[in-house]
């Protein structure tokens, strides 16, 4: 399982947040209670809060290119 770090998020096409990962990879980060519980992406503090965090890229566990 490949894990990578936060540097960075953007909103897609649908307004959804996006974390921008060290290896190039994008993941969702969204808060859709009841099935998504993450109430810090809605805030710029709890968003900055989570840089550095580590999240597993499924994009790398596939040897997918970047994103980027």
């Amino acid at each position: 399982m490949a894990e990578r770090a936060i540097v960075g998020f953007h909103l897609d096409e649908q307004s959804d947040w996006v974390a921008e990962l060290d290896c190039g990879h994008g993941q969702h980060v969204r808060h859709r209670p009841p099935w998504e519980m993450r109430p810090w992406v809605e805030t710029e503090e709890g968003r900055k809060q989570h840089l550095g965090k580590v999240l597993r890229c499924v994009r790398c566990d596939e040897d997918a290119p970047e994103e980027r």
